[in-house]
């Protein structure tokens, strides 16, 4: 649920919008300079330094410098986690939006500016786990675009986060949904990919709005063969951006398809030049997790660690030392293999979602331990979410559902074999087994392991039903998956069934 922006606390797209800039502009106060452009440039290829150098040679201080001076603070934050970065920097976002203030609120770049620095603080404010400081953050930001959209509507720059934050707004839950409306949010998932197509019209932001775009459907809706290709060209077309390299590997890892993700990141652009990002020692590590080379996932996890100076991922990080401990053929020293489990207790803070799930893992562990049977199915699992089928069939094709005695425990043998066999692209083999996942989950309602594996599969069969263009039990099983109460996953499968009923 991962990394630089997939793993940002609660998941929530808010890094979308910082890839928000201008080419184009009128007003004084808000002209950009050759220098500007050019560091803006460097800047989303995550070259921070020669970005800082040519703004040291830039003498303008207008509203384009106060944004690309707030953005180079927002990269340095959110790839170093450094807390106490963040404490002497946090008093900038006020001051700069007081400067903005000030300069021509006649142009339709005042607003965009203002709400484009309230988002980078957005996101900077996840990351450090002030979630209602972001909260009013993202707030105010949408209500400054949507003031800019009502003043100058042929404006094609307020469109770019403007649209991202109605889709974030028309796949808020059922049960969230009063919430935007007495804050006066309002969009729907339709609306807000119109507008962020109309984003891409502008030659200038096109590569931009598609990024956007592309994070949208794989984070928000469903990422697709199609959106793939779009992927891989954009990346091709740019091998000296590292920003494109890393969303191009979180997104493909996202979406279960981690040799890609691992292909992207071997061959992203290194050196000097780029900001330093520990956080892709976490991802290679993942993915040689998932791969079942735990010796090398190992040192990749080490590495993060050793080179990693903040809070966040680090509980995630031992979580997966332990797993590749314990899931090794061989029988390792169960002492080492605890060790790891107990250190997740001590160290590193619980404001992502993957730190999350490894406090509870260990909590869960270390007071009760769990079934053998736990080793095969976390193989099997970290293979599948991987993509690599072949492995993750093999782990599990010894089994039945007679051969586990948990009721827990034969809801995710059928989920994941469901799972397998749709990416797989083999759908009449993997119904059955969600159905079954599905049933036994209901079965025994108001244990959270099992219910999530039911909303889950849901999730899936309705995936799988709108695939067939059967829209009738598509939208009874997206419809099931929203009914599922008081799982883990609740967040994350509502705005999914939502949105896909959205497009049905």
């Amino acid at each position: 649920m991962n990394h630089f922006f997939s793993r940002a606390p609660g998941f929530s797209p808010v890094f979308l919008f910082i890839l928000c800039s201008s080419f184009l502009t009128q007003g004084q106060d808000f002209n950009w300079t050759p220098q500007q452009q050019q560091a803006y440039t460097e800047l989303q290829k995550l070259k921070v330094s020669s970005a800082q150098q040519l703004l040291a040679s830039d003498q303008s201080r207008n509203g384009i410098r106060i944004f690309l001076d707030d953005y180079l603070d927002m990269l340095t934050l959110v790839t170093s986690d450094d807390d106490r970065a963040y404490a002497s920097l946090s008093d900038r976002e006020d001051e700069r939006l007081d400067a903005l203030k000030d300069m021509d609120g006649n142009s339709p770049w005042q607003r965009v500016m203002q709400a484009e620095i309230r988002l980078h603080w957005a996101f900077i404010k996840l990351k450090f786990g002030k979630e209602i400081s972001a909260s009013w953050d993202v707030i105010r930001a949408y209500k400054l675009l949507a003031a800019n959209q009502k003043r100058f509507p042929t404006f094609l720059p307020t469109y770019k986060s403007l649209g991202t934050l109605h889709i974030m707004i028309g796949s808020v839950p059922e049960n969230y949904s009063w919430v935007a409306s007495l804050l006066g949010l309002q969009g729907s998932i339709k609306q807000g990919q119109q507008e962020l197509e109309r984003a891409q019209q502008d030659p200038a932001f096109r590569l931009e709005a598609q990024l956007i775009d592309l994070m949208v459907r794989a984070y928000v809706l469903k990422f697709t063969s199609a959106d793939e290709q779009t992927l891989k060209h954009l990346i091709e077309s740019n091998p000296d951006n590292l920003l494109l390299h890393f969303f191009g590997a979180t997104i493909e890892q996202k979406n279960g398809h981690s040799a890609q993700a691992l292909s992207y990141l071997t061959t992203r652009p290194t050196g000097p030049a780029y900001q330093p990002m520990p956080i892709i020692e976490n991802i290679l590590g993942d993915i040689y997790l998932q791969k079942g080379q735990y010796t090398t996932a190992i040192r990749h996890f080490q590495q993060f660690l050793n080179t990693y100076r903040g809070q966040n991922f680090v509980k995630d990080s031992y979580y997966k030392l332990f797993l590749c401990h314990w899931l090794q053929p061989t029988d390792p020293s169960a002492t080492k293999a605890t060790s790891f489990l107990q250190k997740v207790l001590r160290v590193g803070r619980t404001a992502v979602e993957s730190d999350k799930a490894a406090q509870k893992f260990a909590e869960a562990y270390l007071k009760r331990g769990v079934s053998p049977n736990q080793k095969v199915l976390m193989r099997s699992r970290l293979a599948s979410d991987g993509g690599f089928t072949d492995s993750a069939l093999a782990y599990l094709r010894p089994y039945n559902e007679t051969n586990l005695s948990l009721l827990a425990e034969k809801a995710e043998y059928n989920y994941r074999m469901g799972r397998i066999y749709q990416r797989r692209n083999e759908p009449d083999a993997a119904i059955p087994y969600l159905q079954r996942a599905l049933a036994l989950s209901e079965s025994k309602q108001g244990i959270s392991e099992q219910l999530s594996f039911g909303a889950t599969a849901a999730l899936q069969l309705g995936y799988i039903y709108q695939q067939k263009n059967d829209r009738t039990r598509a939208q009874s099983f997206f419809e099931k998956a929203l009914s599922v109460k008081h799982h883990e996953y609740k967040n994350s499968v509502d705005n999914k069934a939502k949105a896909a009923l959205s497009n049905l």
